[in-house]
């Protein structure tokens, strides 16, 4: 067993050397790396090479994925790949590269609103990553609505969509126990939308309830419509007020592993945006103010095995409005996709500020 004693990396320098130079090779190739191709690299011998991917295999930093193959790093070599950027202080905004800073100004500078900051970031992060853009916009207390709208799919199934005054915009397909026409739904969304605009999303409720009570007559049955399609708009469980925003889902395509079933597995748990919330929610700390690079996470979520979450919270004026992120296989270049992240969760408090949006 190599002498892992904890000074560094717990490696010493030649070890440090060849993992560093492993994992850059893997990122880059996506294919095991063979002593060979780590020799040309380091002026090392072969032999020498070899040996001290043998201790670095017996430390838990490398693995052989095939019996014939090289050798590729663990999810504990890339934690500790991560430590050592952040050590080096390379982890801030100022060190992402000037064409991704640009990039992401051009997409999302000129944005009016916090919602559509919110719809655009994962496109954004999407694109600079080649992973997957999360972004989770958290219902605020005191949200005020600003508009209410209800279509018809089919038969008593409804998609209604409820804009906020912090610009958050909550999609949901209703199903609901009994059939409701055009007219109905039409009605029901310009009697909210007349009466509630402005009103706390918290107290419509209870005030469609009320009114519902007192009135007596064909002005009841439209109050029973209200409500109905209110409630299941906007439920009492917080964690579904939630606005989940997905995008680069096909980056996966080509990124994971050849396992089509547990592929298929992950990319259902995605396209569920209770397991997005569950998954953000988990790991990001409305306390934090940083980055935070997630490992391991198939203790939690299964079907994220081999898959590292980069979020941070979006916070305007002191108050956490969501979170942002990436999602993507453990080659992903770290510094540039950490540091992505950070420049688009700095940005949130700049938006919030242009307009004008405190609530």
């Amino acid at each position: 067993m190599a002498d892992l004693r904890e000074t560094g990396w717990g490696l010493h320098a030649r070890q440090q050397a060849i993992l560093a130079a492993a994992i850059e090779l893997y990122v880059q190739t996506g294919e095991p790396v063979a002593s060979q191709a780590l020799a040309s690299i380091s002026g090392l011998s072969s032999a020498t090479v070899r040996n001290v991917m043998v201790e670095l295999a017996d430390a838990g930093m490398l693995e052989q994925p095939h019996t014939s193959a090289g050798r590729i790093p663990t999810a504990r070599a890339f934690r500790l790949h991560v430590e050592q950027i952040r050590g080096a202080n390379r982890i801030a905004p100022r060190w992402l590269p000037v064409e991704s800073r640009t990039q992401i100004d051009a997409q999302l500078q000129s944005l009016g609103g916090i919602g559509a900051f919110f719809e655009r970031t994962p496109q954004v992060l999407a694109a600079l990553s080649s992973g997957v853009g999360l972004a989770l916009a958290t219902a605020q207390p005191g949200d005020l609505l600003e508009h209410v709208h209800f279509q018809r799919l089919a038969l008593k199934k409804v998609l209604a969509v409820v804009v906020t005054r912090s610009g958050a915009v909550r999609d949901r397909v209703l199903p609901l126990e009994r059939d409701l026409s055009m007219n109905d739904l039409e009605t029901a969304s310009r009697y909210l939308n007349e009466n509630f605009r402005g009103w706390d999303v918290e107290r419509v409720r209870a005030e469609i309830a009320s009114r519902a009570e007192r009135e007596r007559s064909e002005y009841q049955r439209l109050l029973q419509a209200a409500e109905e399609l209110w409630s299941r708009a906007v439920p009492d469980d917080r964690s579904l007020e939630q606005s989940v925003y997905v995008e680069g889902v096909s980056n996966l395509l080509g990124a994971a592993d050849k396992d089509s079933a547990r592929l298929r597995e992950m990319l259902a748990a995605l396209e569920a945006k209770e397991r997005v919330v569950a998954l953000l929610t988990a790991y990001v700390n409305s306390e934090e103010r940083s980055v935070r690079v997630v490992f391991n996470m198939e203790d939690r979520v299964p079907e994220m095995q081999g898959m590292v979450l980069v979020a941070a919270p979006a916070v305007v004026d002191g108050t956490v409005r969501g979170t942002v992120g990436v999602l993507a296989t453990q080659r992903m270049h770290y510094e540039n996709t950490i540091n992505a992240v950070g420049y688009v969760a700095q940005m949130f408090a700049q938006a919030g500020n242009d307009t004008g949006d405190r609530s």
